[in-house]
């Protein structure tokens, strides 16, 4: 039931035209990159295809469908026998995209496509947005770790996937639980200011989580007098103490009075976390700072000003009456869409950088020998193909997106506003013979 009700308005029509079984091919892409930004980051395609196995009408979800006329009695028969059974492929998760990028392609009848278009875009939108934006801190960051820190401003479900995604983008890990059991990836935490007001005071507070976590964990130090908090945790931990957060304040000249005083006292090793609505900007703007690592949170779930990556669902191609395939596009204004069964390749210059995003309608594009083909295959007639899901899934797409953004041209670190770091280029030459297709 993640989906729309004008999406079985259409399987209901297309049932009764005799359209609905018509093979067909839909495409998920973002007509442009949110303002300024240089590239995007795919995300979410390994909870999409786990989601996709599960994707049924069962009895609970056809009697609502039922009992509120929202569909026929003919329509409720196909739900009830509805499995996807098509295919699908698209950029691997992790992957970078630009301006028309076909991010995703599932082919299958009209019927099964149509109905998991809310769905499709639901997960790419919200996974894809905080992927890029993780990108873009992790960037900043250079080898200093980003942690994830969100959960607490954003829904229970968007949590988790906010973690996964950052994980993805090159977060060291998240503080989600959820996220560490369902995908395997680090968790870290340390500890709230209501833990040190609990107690009568602040040396009580860090007896008590030294004691029980040993001198490895991070302080928070900043409740009262950090100064004071400092020179209290080194006193009872020493210079074995593992490290201090901040989480207010002006951040760079905390964090050089902190490292000075650590330094001071003995503590060379000991480790600054800073916290307190971090962005890739402020991330930046800390990089002259002594800091060890930064901890994220709402910016990050929020897509740091892009909620969303504005990604559309659309048929590109169906099967005619003759059982041939016709491009088909929308031609509303300022709504393109560019019809045909799309290819891609990412052109790569004699050092291996990047040049230029290309597209074959119809065909795949021409390529030199160390240009990289851009498609893989995720469903094949409803069956999923090994390592795209779980935590393979997620060590599978971080890989990818390092070695993608290794690829690109230095301004794609580059914060300040810009146009996409390379060209989306179309070739529409010839296509292949169909058996190459």
């Amino acid at each position: 039931m993640f989906t729309d009700h004008y999406e079985l308005t259409m399987l209901q029509a297309a049932l009764h035209s005799g359209a609905a079984h018509r093979r067909s091919v839909f495409e998920a892409f973002a007509r442009r990159l949110p303002d300024g930004r240089r590239y995007g980051v795919v995300g979410g395609t390994g909870r999409l295809l786990e989601g996709l196995e599960q994707f049924r009408f069962g009895p609970d979800e056809l009697n609502f469908l039922a009992q509120n006329n929202v569909v026929n009695d003919e329509t409720l028969a196909w739900l009830s026998d509805f499995k996807f059974s098509g295919d699908i492929y698209g950029y691997a998760e992790g992957e970078l995209y630009f301006p028309n990028s076909p991010i995703l392609t599932v082919e299958s009848t009209f019927a099964e496509a149509c109905i998991l278009e809310t769905y499709v875009l639901s997960i790419l939108n919200h996974d894809s947005a905080i992927a890029s934006a993780a990108s873009r801190m992790t960037g900043a960051a250079g080898a200093r770790p980003c942690i994830e820190m969100g959960s607490r401003r954003t829904h229970e479900e968007s949590a988790v996937a906010a973690s996964r995604a950052a994980v993805i983008a090159g977060f060291y890990g998240t503080s989600n639980l959820e996220a560490g059991l369902r995908y395997g990836v680090l968790t870290l935490g340390t500890a709230a200011h209501s833990f040190t007001l609990l107690h009568d005071c602040e040396e009580d507070a860090f007896r008590a989580q030294l004691g029980s976590m040993g001198n490895g964990t991070t302080l928070l130090v900043d409740t009262y007098d950090v100064e004071a908090a400092v020179r209290k945790a080194v006193a009872i931990a020493g210079p074995a103490l593992g490290g201090v957060r901040l989480d207010s304040g002006d951040l760079l000249a905390q964090a050089r009075d902190v490292r000075a005083l650590l330094d001071s006292l003995g503590n060379t090793n000991t480790r600054i976390t800073v916290t307190s609505d971090l962005d890739e900007f402020a991330i930046a703007a800390l990089a002259a700072a002594p800091v060890d690592a930064y901890g994220v949170g709402t910016s990050l779930v929020t897509g740091s000003g892009a909620p969303t990556a504005s990604m559309v669902y659309k048929l590109v191609s169906r099967e005619g009456d003759n059982g041939e395939f016709v491009a088909v596009a929308k031609a509303s204004k300022n709504k393109t869409s560019v019809g045909g069964r799309k290819y891609a390749t990412r052109r790569l210059n004699n050092e291996g950088v990047a040049t230029a995003e290309v597209v074959g309608i119809g065909h795949r594009p021409d390529a030199d020998t160390n240009d990289r083909p851009l498609l893989a295959r995720f469903m094949t007639e409803g069956v999923l193909e090994p390592g795209w899901i779980g935590s393979d899934g997620v060590v599978r797409a971080t890989a990818r997106h390092a070695a993608s953004m290794a690829e690109l041209p230095g301004a794609a670190r580059r914060l300040q506003r810009g146009e996409p770091v390379i060209p989306t280029e179309y070739e529409t030459a010839a296509p292949v013979p169909a058996a190459e297709n």
